[in-house]
């Protein structure tokens, strides 16, 4: 089938790839319909590999997916052919610990679409298990299904803060993550959210989605203005969600005493962590790996209304421009959030 290849480091192509993928008896054969460009994809695209993960033979590239069914296996009884789905792009071993004790996320054999030696899904079809296969709510568009899969992320990290209703909290990195970060953090019960970044389009791009208070670090201190909001006293929860080394060297300026900071994005390197800072204030720190259990909730949000993700979706490029999008999405302006490919149309 015709696919987006990515060779090796900074060589694309689009042309015929031969995937094999019989139809099991609890799987769902699908025909894509949107892709997202993550981050992810770009740091392979532009470095080959992330961490221990290295692009050793050429890939398929997309995971952030949504599409239509247009087969079933035979055990498979609550999806049928036609429904509009998105897809939890993480394939866990069902007998492994961590699935067993319901952490799937965090099983090492996990198969992640697009992560070496995993394709991607940026091609017509793709056979998945109907486990991690979710119909879309009728008013939700194949272009918003395939936004679950980062918001998911900013779901699962609001889960891990624990919020209480009424709190306030700090997100660090107006991206795409960061957005759909507080997007979540308020759906989760948080009254008001500061967003930090250095990008003036994307602050007042968040700004305009909810009780959402852009800061611009460029231009004064995220601190001082929570210190500000609070009478000194600090915010109940810091997201970090830049990856940037030196704004997550810093989480436990703005935070109150007990409260917590969840790590989101992923530093390229290790950070200078304060102990001492977070002892002072008995921090609780958690951390989160992509997300576990929160597909059917961001769906339910979405469907209701409560989240909206349509306008983080700025630029959409079709299939033939699948590499003209990415070398977009390597150089994008602060004006642009979330690039995403049409694979087809209905």
């Amino acid at each position: 089938m015709e696919a987006l290849v990515l060779e090796k480091q900074h060589e694309l192509t689009i042309r015929d790839f031969p995937v094999v993928e019989p139809l099991g008896a609890h799987d769902v054969r699908l025909a894509l319909r949107t892709v997202g460009v993550c981050g992810s994809d770009v740091h392979y695209y532009e470095n080959g590999r992330i961490g221990q993960f290295v692009v050793r033979e050429p890939m398929i590239l997309g995971h952030e997916a949504s599409g239509v069914i247009t087969e079933i296996g035979v055990e498979v009884q609550h999806l049928k052919v036609g429904d509009r789905v998105c897809m939890e792009p993480g394939i866990p071993d069902p007998n492994s610990k961590a699935t067993q004790l319901g952490l799937y996320n965090l099983d090492p054999a996990v198969r992640f679409w697009a992560t070496p030696p995993v394709h991607g899904v940026l091609r017509p079809s793709v056979v998945h298990p109907a486990a991690f296969t979710f119909k879309l709510p009728d008013n939700i568009s194949y272009a918003e299904g395939a936004m679950v899969e980062p918001l998911a992320v900013g779901m699962h990290a609001a889960n891990k803060a624990q919020i209480k209703p009424g709190d306030l909290a700090v997100v660090i990195g107006a991206g795409p993550i960061g957005i759909l970060n507080a997007l979540a953090a308020l759906a989760g019960g948080c009254s008001q959210v500061v967003i930090a970044d250095l990008q003036q389009p994307k602050l007042d791009l968040a700004a305009s989605l909810g009780p959402i208070v852009p800061v611009n670090v460029a231009k004064e201190n995220y601190v001082d203005v929570v210190m500000g909001m609070t009478d000194g006293w600090g915010v109940d929860i810091v997201f970090e969600a830049s990856g940037n080394e030196r704004a997550a060297a810093g989480v436990f300026d703005a935070l109150a005493p007990a409260g917590r900071v969840v790590f989101v994005g992923i530093p390229g390197q290790p950070i200078a962590y304060d102990v001492s800072a977070g002892q002072v204030k008995e921090a609780r720190v958690e951390h989160v790996f992509r997300y576990a259990h929160v597909y059917p909730r961001a769906l339910a949000l979405m469907g209701s209304g409560k989240l909206d993700v349509k306008p983080l979706i700025t630029d959409t490029f079709g299939f033939a421009d699948s590499i003209k999008a990415f070398d977009y999405a390597l150089h994008m302006p602060p004006t642009s959030v979330k690039v995403q490919i049409t694979v087809a149309n209905d």
